[in-house]
């Protein structure tokens, strides 16, 4: 019989199984392994190839009342986003691509630009989990890796609003990317961090319940980031902090000072030369040096 994806589509046999160190992910096996009753994930959908799981879950969810809950998965992704609408892309099967749809109607829309940040915390600690391996947390949304003594970037997160109510979140984390597939040299992935284990299901499925575990902490304590433990676990997984970074902001501006913290709005704080502390909501961080 030939192979199909979760979403009806037939693949050759050669195409699904070309990279046997890369086996296709399992709609099936994951639903199974995810979907419970009370639980947060509600549908878990797996295709080989999309243009970007953002677009298309935030495009599902203008089209009517798509519940919270569901995931969107990626083989591999055509027109992949990160912030400020960078392309990146990827070999089929070498990472893990995939949005989530929220709706965290008892938290204060003030409070919803914590979700990438806790987005961060929840995959840094799922990954530790699942792989065996270190990671940090550049703000506001890169997740860092060491190969050999260089920290490279191995993922990031993007939050985009769908509707009055909902915030797709996408993730794409590089896995089992080697070194000669790599879009940049200062790039990593999982295995070239060394990691115990690369076999994409059971690192899904470690992120999306570590997902699942604090977005109910954040959503219970009204997206107070102190109250349910949010804002100190960030500061401590975050590499950023401690550290004299350049920030590029809006409007071809830039600031350089130490960032000595993340304020109670999820935003870097800096330290400048002039002896004045100031709050960076948006913009590119660079790191420059320790501090």
């Amino acid at each position: 019989m030939t192979p199909r994806d979760s979403s009806g589509s037939a693949d050759s046999p050669r195409d699904r199984w070309s990279d046997l160190d890369r086996p296709p992910l399992s709609s099936t096996a994951l639903r199974r392994g995810l979907v419970r009753e009370g639980g947060l994930w509600r549908r878990v959908d797996v295709v080989q190839r999309t243009g970007s799981t953002n677009s298309d879950l935030v495009a599902r969810a203008a089209e009517g009342d798509l519940a919270e809950g569901v995931v969107l998965v990626a083989e591999e992704q055509s027109a992949a986003r990160g912030r400020l609408d960078r392309q990146w892309s990827a070999p089929a099967r070498s990472g893990l691509f995939f949005s989530v749809l929220l709706r965290p109607a008892e938290v204060p829309v003030a409070r919803w630009g914590w979700l990438p940040l806790l987005t961060g915390v929840a995959v840094a600690t799922g990954l530790s989990r699942a792989a065996g391996v270190d990671t940090a947390l550049k703000w506001p949304n890169d997740l860092l890796v060491t190969v050999g003594d260089e920290e490279r970037k191995a993922g990031g997160i993007l939050a985009e609003r769908a509707g009055d109510d909902g915030v797709v979140i996408g993730v794409g984390i590089n896995v089992s990317l080697r070194a000669d597939e790599l879009p940049v040299p200062r790039a990593g992935s999982l295995a070239l961090a060394g990691a115990a284990n690369t076999d994409r299901d059971p690192l899904l499925r470690g992120v999306l319940r570590s997902l699942e575990d604090w977005y109910g902490r954040w959503r219970e304590a009204g997206g107070d980031p102190a109250a349910s433990g949010l804002q100190e676990t960030y500061a401590a997984g975050c590499a950023t902090l401690g550290r004299k970074v350049r920030a590029e902001l809006p409007g071809d501006r830039s600031l350089v000072g130490e960032a000595v913290a993340v304020d109670g709005d999820g935003r870097l704080v800096l330290a400048t030369e002039a002896g004045v502390q100031e709050p960076v909501g948006a913009g590119d961080i660079v790191h420059l040096r320790l501090a």
